[in-house]
């Protein structure tokens, strides 16, 4: 597939439509923005877009986990964090985001593809990173 490809998505009168990879990226930016936004003045934590940055998401997603809220009360905050994770893999592979039934995605240059707003969630539950999802998916960048 190239970059132009389009994904199929249901418009809101119900008939089929088509779905641009650039508009596949308008919620996913918008979460990752919120995110930055939200760590920045409540929590006084700047996040840039590095790798680095994720560091201080994983530790962010450490400290709600052991505060043990219930995983419904935060997944719009993994929301984010995900999001914002994907960002930082576009941003750092010209990768970009792909979305079809209301799941988004990020597919990398050489064709993999990349859930990290799964992964913020294994992550909440102790078993996953994204640190090392973005060390993962930029490796070959």
């Amino acid at each position: 597939m190239t970059a132009d490809t389009t994904a199929a998505a249901t418009a809101p009168d119900g008939t089929a439509a088509q779905e641009t990879r650039p508009h596949a990226a308008a919620k996913p930016v918008r979460w990752a923005a919120d995110a930055v936004a939200t760590m920045r003045e409540g929590a006084r934590v700047r996040l840039d877009y590095s790798a680095q940055s994720l560091w201080r998401v994983d530790r962010m997603i450490e400290e709600i986990r052991r505060e043990r809220a219930p995983i419904e009360a935060v997944a719009d905050v993994l929301r984010g964090f995900g999001a914002y994770a994907g960002e930082v893999v576009v941003r750092r592979t010209g990768a970009e985001w792909w979305a079809t039934g209301g799941e988004h995605w990020v597919r990398t240059p050489d064709g993999r593809l990349w859930d990290p707003i799964k992964e913020a969630r294994r992550s909440f539950l102790g078993h996953g990173s994204l640190r090392l999802l973005c060390r993962d998916a930029t490796a070959d960048a």
